[in-house]
C-alpha cells in the first residue's frame, strides 16, 4: 500500500512540473504563436533532434543540447524574443534553459510543440 501512495505522489509531482515553466519561459499556444507570425517578424527556432519537418517561417534549427554551438545563429541582442519548438514541448525547455543560461531574457516556448501546432491546423515546410 506504501508502495503505491509513493508512485502516485511522484506521479502528482511530475505532472505539476510538467506543467509550471520557469519564470524566464513563457508558454505560448499554437493559435497565439500563429497569430504573432501574422503580424510580426519573429524569430522562431526549431530544436527538436532529430531534425523534423519545420514549422513554416522558422528562422534556423539548433538541436536543443548544442545551442552553445550555434550562437552565431542567434540573434546579437539578447533582448529579442526567441519562440522555441520542438515535437511535444521538452526540447525546448531545456533549450530555453541554457538561452537563459547565456543571457537572452525573452524566450517562449510553444505548448504542445509541433504536435499542437498540426493538430491546430497550421503549415509546415
Amino acid at each position: 500500500m506504501k508502495k503505491y501512495y509513493s508512485i502516485t505522489a511522484l506521479a502528482f509531482f511530475l505532472s505539476a512540473c510538467a506543467h509550471h515553466a520557469p519564470d524566464y519561459l513563457q508558454v505560448i499556444a499554437a493559435p497565439e504563436l500563429n497569430q504573432l507570425m501574422q503580424n510580426q517578424d519573429i524569430f522562431l527556432v526549431d530544436v527538436h533532434t532529430p531534425e523534423q519537418r519545420h514549422i513554416k517561417g522558422t528562422d534556423v534549427f539548433i538541436p536543443y543540447n548544442n545551442v552553445e554551438q550555434y550562437l552565431d545563429k542567434l540573434p546579437k541582442d539578447k533582448n529579442t524574443p526567441i519562440y522555441l519548438y520542438c515535437e511535444g514541448g521538452p526540447m525546448g525547455n531545456a533549450a530555453a534553459k541554457a538561452l537563459h543560461e547565456l543571457g537572452y531574457t525573452h524566450l517562449s516556448n510553444l505548448d504542445g510543440g509541433s504536435k499542437a501546432w498540426a493538430k491546430a491546423g497550421f503549415g509546415f515546410e
